[in-house]
């Protein structure tokens, strides 16, 4: 994804968006296990300049925004594919909806889509595969060269576990509360080549260790390597993974705001030869489980500090007037501060489980309040997909 996006006088910038949403059955709220072919030729026909693709599972349909010049941008761009796939689904019967996992789906029940390589890979990766019933959210940033493109990726790792909170969306699973604001997360881990990348320094370093991987024929490509942030095999982006798909569009533009922002902060310290200090992979890593299973009520090791716990509130408040200038530069001044929003109001995964809770309390069966939830989804999923007035 190239372009000519730029934060005034500053290094240009490009974004794209890819969501995964499930098709749901409107009456029993149930994944759609074969949804109507329709639904793809629809998509393809009013797609326009964005890409609509079929994912893993029958059930699943993933967007791609066409490259994006700034945060604005992306969200004309969130707003017209979410629209593509709610209209065709309805035109077919099906219901749209963007969240990680879905509450009570049965993984057993679904079908991966005849294609060469999920095929290949359900192969390989066995139950690991089949138990796969997610979707996320993917972001592409375009800046700089090779080389900085890889030490931005480096030193943007201790800020994946914030990133991630924002959007935990996957609470449920299977149809009980996992307990983690995004079990997602969990079924990602059963694949090889996931989580966290090691840190990097050079564009030369990182096909050093791709050639390593293809020489022993554990992958064809870089698409295979499946890491939280890692070097888009197929632009000169950054791709972001590690992020639940938001249920509300104006979340998702939030972390694509913040994402942006950091970029540019990065960007600007790394041609001033004054990147910070890396922290350990391994305390990264303690972070990035501890947004998973808490989300936007997590308490952080304080990796800027070198020591104690920090509220997530206070971390992600005094980061954001760190990047008040690049944010500013960019745009997305009032887009970034709603990451604060989130974390003060609760992101998808703590409206499903507060009205889960509410409807409990109030008499539903476990069945029926799982079912209100997939209701809260679809509704949060097409809430602003209209045009602004």
């Amino acid at each position: 994804m190239t372009g000519a996006a730029n934060g005034g006088n500053g290094p240009a910038f490009t974004f794209g968006v890819e969501e995964e949403f499930f098709l749901v059955d409107p009456e029993s709220r149930d994944l759609l296990v074969d949804p109507d072919p329709g639904i793809f030729a629809a998509c393809e026909e009013t797609c326009g300049p964005h890409k609509v693709v079929r994912e893993l599972l029958r059930t699943q349909v993933e967007t791609n925004t066409r490259i994006c010049d700034s945060v604005a941008d992306v969200r004309t761009a969130l707003r017209e594919t979410r629209r593509v796939v709610v209209e065709a689904a309805e035109k077919h019967g099906a219901a749209v909806m963007a969240a990680s996992t879905h509450p009570f789906a049965a993984w057993r029940a679904q079908a991966i889509t005849p294609k060469d390589r999920y095929e290949r890979f359900a192969l390989a990766f066995q139950e690991a595969v089949r138990r796969f019933l997610i979707g996320g959210m993917h972001i592409h940033a375009g800046f700089g060269s090779p080389d900085s493109r890889i030490r931005i990726m480096t030193a943007i790792r201790r800020y994946l576990p914030l990133l991630h909170a924002l959007s935990a969306s996957s609470p449920f699973n299977a149809g009980h509360d996992t307990g983690f604001k995004s079990f997602r997360l969990n079924l990602v881990g059963n694949l090889p080549r996931t989580s966290l990348p090691g840190p990097l320094w050079s564009r030369a370093a990182y096909d050093e260790l791709l050639a390593s991987y293809r020489s022993m024929e554990f992958v064809n490509d870089g698409s295979e390597l499946w890491w939280d942030i890692r070097p888009s095999h197929a632009y000169p982006t950054i791709e972001l993974r590690i992020c639940d798909i938001c249920t509300r569009l104006e979340d998702a533009v939030a972390i694509v705001a913040l994402y942006a922002s950091l970029i540019r902060r990065l960007l600007r310290q790394d041609q001033d030869g004054a990147l910070p200090p890396e922290p350990p992979t391994e305390i990264i890593a303690e972070n990035r489980w501890l947004a998973q299973r808490y989300g936007v009520v997590a308490f952080f090791g304080d990796t800027a500090r070198g020591g104690g716990r920090v509220d997530i509130e206070d971390y992600a408040a005094e980061l954001v007037e760190e990047l008040a200038g690049d944010a500013h530069a960019l745009g997305c001044e009032n887009e970034i501060r709603r990451a604060l929003t989130i974390i003060r109001e609760g992101a998808g995964a703590d409206r499903q489980l507060d009205l889960f809770r509410l409807r409990r309390l109030e008499g539903d069966t476990e069945e029926e309040a799982l079912r209100r939830v997939v209701d809260l989804v679809l509704a949060e999923t097409r809430e602003e997909i209209e045009e602004a007035p």
